[in-house]
């Protein structure tokens, strides 16, 4: 009789056989075959004691076609052995997945591109489908550059590269950028080895800075620098070239490792400095443009691509330490003077002034030595005035050319800035641009006066008026003349006793004889004491030889008796 209830220790085997058929198969990825297709599921069977359905739509194209029939082999993914309807419940779109991330993460470890699909854009960057694994792809890893519309990239097949692959999370990042890079980098090093120095090609420019323009030649930027533009002076690069422009340029340099270019634009043309020294020799004159002004110059161009520095010292005769800017300006047309011209420098140093009239050569043309000016002080010094003349030419007058008598330190505090003078002009230096005048010569000299006529000379008797005592003698003004000196204390007298400057008094005369007279130093001195000593010789040469037998006082007194009288 056969058995149709089973035993106790069937069920137990039938049961421990479930248990261990689950967990062998459920959460894996397994091979069916289609039983059956009803409507929209296909119903598979994966080797269990049920079968399980899956909705045709998720073998895409192959079930839509109509290529997906009863008896094919298909690969699963087996999420529930049985459910509440006693059916395995499985998936082939988690089996794709599954599929994928295997074949990714092996493509990962080797640093393998994958291949994938741009299918939609979330915050911060876009969804990409990987051949059933959805990853990451952050907008700074979409392009080298930034890019505004990512549309023509989208729904297209694109290489990438696996940057991060987290499986428990379920999270894939990858770069388009990484690719474009090593693309790029490939294309770089086969561009610049077939580039040579002094090579022509033509490139188009990119962009544009304050130092110069990036000119793309191919794949691989060049720099051109402001300098390599043209043989002038260019400002900024924007004067002569545009984005998007098509330029021919040189190869001056080229770094194989760092794979830096420089270009060239100017070496295309003549060097306008050859034979620049024949073209503008010294003390020529020449017309240019002021293109740029500095604090220690002024530009000119005289020609495209050439340029003359004027010095600020050569600026102006007259205005001394004033900016170039307020001499001249920007874009003026000027006549300059060239004085120097050095091509290997490619310098060129011209003179602005030395096309205006020299103001003390006219100066000195107008007024000759000897001749008298009037102007305003200008400005005191510790040494003299400054005196503003015609031709905005400034002259001087020493201390020593204030007066004749009077100290300078003295005679200069009576002068104030903005007062009206006359003066003599007594020397003009054109070429140390000086102006010296004096104001004393314009009464004459009172010591040459004297001299000429013979009232003043070496041991002559001249009646002097005391005009100042001090401690140590009595200035005195010898009479009829404008001269002033000073007796010492020890010049007073003979005797010692009356060597006391308070015996004097101002307005008092006395006569005394001069011991010194140098009309080139100026240096006048007299003496009583020297007077008195040459009356007592004279009287006893004149009376001493009579035998009379008078003493020497006797002597003495007739002599200054005598001396009295004929006065």
């Amino acid at each position: 009789m056969i058995a149709t209830n089973p035993s106790r220790e069937d069920f137990a085997a039938l049961l421990e056989e479930s248990f261990i058929t689950h967990d062998v198969v459920e959460g894996a990825v397994v091979k069916g075959t289609v039983t059956a297709i009803e409507k929209d599921l296909a119903v598979i069977d994966v080797g269990l004691k049920v079968e399980g359905r899956v909705p045709l739509k998720e073998f895409g194209a192959r079930a839509k076609d109509g290529g997906l029939g009863v008896g094919d082999e298909v690969e699963v993914y087996v999420e529930r052995v049985e459910n509440a309807l006693g059916e395995a419940v499985l998936s082939r779109e988690k089996a794709r997945r599954e599929e994928s991330w295997q074949r990714l993460e092996k493509k990962f470890e080797a640093g393998e591109k994958v291949e994938g699909i741009i299918f939609n854009q979330v915050k911060g960057g876009f969804t990409v489908d990987l051949d059933g694994a959805v990853a990451f792809l952050p907008r700074s890893q979409v392009d080298i550059r930034p890019i505004r519309d990512v549309t023509p990239l989208m729904n297209t097949p694109q290489p990438f590269q696996i940057l991060k692959m987290d499986r428990r999370r379920g999270n894939i990042v990858v770069s388009r950028r990484t690719i474009l890079e090593e693309s790029r980098a490939e294309q770089r090093s086969e561009i610049v080895q077939n580039l040579e120095e002094g090579q022509i090609v033509e490139g188009v420019v990119k962009n544009i800075t304050d130092y110069g323009a990036f000119v793309d030649l191919g794949g691989i930027d060049g720099l051109l620098h402001v300098t390599d533009m043209a043989w002038r002076r260019v400002n900024h690069p924007s004067e002569i070239l545009s984005i998007g422009q098509t330029v021919r340029v040189q190869i001056i340099r080229v770094n194989q490792e760092t794979h830096r270019i420089s270009l060239g634009m100017k070496q295309l043309e003549s060097d306008p400095w050859e034979s620049i020294e024949s073209k503008y020799p010294v003390s020529s004159r020449i017309k240019g443009r002021i293109t740029n002004i500095t604090d220690y110059g002024a530009f000119v161009e005289i020609e495209p691509g050439i340029e003359g520095l004027i010095h600020v010292s050569e600026m102006s005769w007259t205005k001394k330490n004033v900016h170039p800017g307020k001499i001249v300006s920007t874009s003026q047309e000027v006549e300059v003077e060239v004085l120097e011209v050095d091509p290997v420098k490619r310098r060129i140093s011209l003179g602005l002034k030395q096309t205006l009239e020299n103001p003390w050569q006219a100066f000195a043309a107008r007024h000759p030595v000897g001749s008298t000016v009037e102007g305003e002080v200008k400005n005191k010094t510790e040494f003299g005035l400054f005196i503003g003349l015609d031709g905005d030419v400034d002259g001087m007058v020493h201390l020593s050319d204030l007066d004749w008598n009077r100290p300078g330190e003295e005679v200069i505090e009576e002068f104030s800035k903005g007062d009206v003078v006359k003066a003599q002009v007594l020397d003009v230096d054109i070429d140390k641009e000086r102006i010296s005048l004096g104001i004393k010569q314009l009464g004459g000299d009172p010591l040459a006066s004297a001299a000429d006529s013979g009232a003043l000379r070496r041991n002559a008797v001249v009646t002097c008026e005391v005009t100042a005592i001090r401690d140590n003698g009595v200035e005195v003004r010898i009479a009829d003349t404008d001269i002033t000196t000073f007796i010492k204390r020890s010049d007073l007298s003979r005797d010692r006793d009356e060597q006391r400057p308070e015996r004097f008094s101002i307005g008092q005369k006395v006569d005394a004889r001069v011991t010194q007279f140098d009309k080139k130093t100026r240096k006048v001195t007299v003496s009583i004491k020297a007077l008195e000593i040459a009356e007592e010789k004279e009287a006893v040469a004149q009376y001493g030889s009579t035998d009379s037998g008078a003493s020497l006082g006797d002597i003495l007194g007739a002599a200054l008796k005598e001396k009295r009288e004929e006065k």
